[in-house]
């Protein structure tokens, strides 16, 4: 199917006398004729990632390509190193099925050749929707069985479909990772910055060899599963998350929608059908990391000590509920702080008044108000474990920012 495609592009380029490239609705390259110049670094980009990035995914957008019905002209954009082009929406049934681009370097590609490329956009769209219909049937089966591994708890049975499907090689140690995205307060992510995540999700996936692990996009993470002995030379987890970190960031470089990116790390079972509770762990360490960026990008669970724990729950009041009462209340936040610290030194009033530069008298009026407010007695060790807990659950939950 793939060679009907690159005999369409190459009968349309030799038709019109410039090259062309054809991407699916996702920008993704599917074929291109033979290039000269002038080519920009978009070009040229495009056809090594198989990819279009999520900056210049945004420039089009905004031109209009996605409800185009007619040949659109972009504008250059010399901040992206993109030459002017003329892109042709290819529809079937007027479902947007992708887009054959051309460069337009210096405006000379005239009426007449934009429609001898269109009179082949019939063949074109066929070509395409077949290309489409069979991509997404196999993408379609995989997301199945990685939703019924992962999500629905279907094990073996899912794994089984995996191994006899052919996307995992062999059964074997299982870890899974987790490339979350963080968002403003209030925002969730956006279309582009979702294929942003996948692509880096395949990336790293291609980084790791074939048959070696398998992706499932979620709304604002992604899952990476990898299976398999680790003795035939393939990356380490540690050394997979650190390849999905960099990918990560420079897939959602420049997109508004997304503050910053993490990664969790679960813990490696010895087989796929235990991939559910690996992916688990992964999740609630790339949640925890999004949460308290001082933790860094790569997070494992393995290393999340007493937030393995507070990362289950979701109210400070479950913890202790006098803490709660002055959670809401900004004239309290000195206390809280001034509490914490205290705790975070095992208690220790020296030390305590050394570091926050206090005069060990203010230090004691600060902790006795906290004691009335929060109706406790700092003197119980109980006591100051659940205010500990309770002041760390409220930073991870955001119910106390920093």
């Amino acid at each position: 199917m793939h060679g009907e495609l690159q005999r369409t592009v190459d009968a349309v380029a030799a038709r019109v006398g410039r090259p062309a490239l054809i991407e699916d609705r996702r920008q993704r390259v599917v074929a291109y004729s033979e290039h000269a110049e002038p080519m920009d670094a978009v070009r040229r980009g495009s056809i090594l990632r198989r990819h279009t990035t999520p900056e210049v995914m945004t420039w089009f957008r905004r031109a209009g390509i996605l409800e185009a019905r007619k040949p659109v002209r972009t504008p250059a954009c010399p901040e992206l190193d993109l030459l002017p082009r003329i892109c042709l929406p290819v529809r079937h049934d007027d479902l947007l099925l992708g887009f054959v681009w051309f460069i337009d370097a210096d405006g000379s590609m005239t009426d007449d050749e934009v429609d001898a490329a269109l009179d082949a956009m019939s063949d074109l769209s066929l070509a395409l929707y077949r290309e489409n219909l069979l991509g997404e049937l196999t993408a379609e089966r995989e997301s199945e069985a990685a939703r019924s591994l992962l999500v629905d708890q279907g094990g073996e049975r899912a794994a089984h479909a995996l191994l006899e499907e052919g996307v995992i090689s062999a059964d074997g140690p299982t870890t899974a990772l987790v490339g979350h995205l963080v968002t403003a307060p209030g925002e969730a992510p956006d279309e582009v910055a979702r294929i942003a995540l996948e692509q880096a999700l395949v990336l790293t996936r291609r980084w790791l060899g074939p048959k070696g692990a398998l992706h499932f996009p979620r709304h604002d993470h992604g899952v990476l599963v990898l299976c398999g002995s680790r003795n035939a030379g393939r990356p380490s987890p540690e050394a997979t998350a650190a390849h999905l970190d960099e990918a990560l960031r420079a897939a959602t470089r420049g997109l508004p929608s997304v503050v910053r990116t993490a990664v969790g790390v679960g813990t490696t079972y010895p087989a796929l059908a235990d991939a559910a509770r690996t992916y688990d762990e992964a999740l609630h360490a790339s949640r925890v990391a999004a949460r308290l960026p001082a933790l860094g990008r790569v997070v494992t669970w393995s290393s999340l000590g007493i937030y393995r724990v507070l990362s289950r729950m979701d109210s400070t009041t479950s913890v202790h509920p006098g803490l709660e009462r002055l959670m809401p209340d900004e004239a309290s936040q000195v206390l809280l702080s001034t509490l914490e610290t205290y705790l975070d030194l095992a208690g220790n009033a020296h030390a305590t008044a050394e570091r926050l530069r206090l005069h060990r008298t203010t230090l004691y009026y600060r902790l006795q108000r906290v004691e009335q407010l929060a109706g406790t007695d700092l003197r119980d060790g109980g006591e100051r474990l659940c205010l500990h807990l309770a002041l760390k659950l409220a930073r991870l939950t955001g119910a106390w920012p920093r």
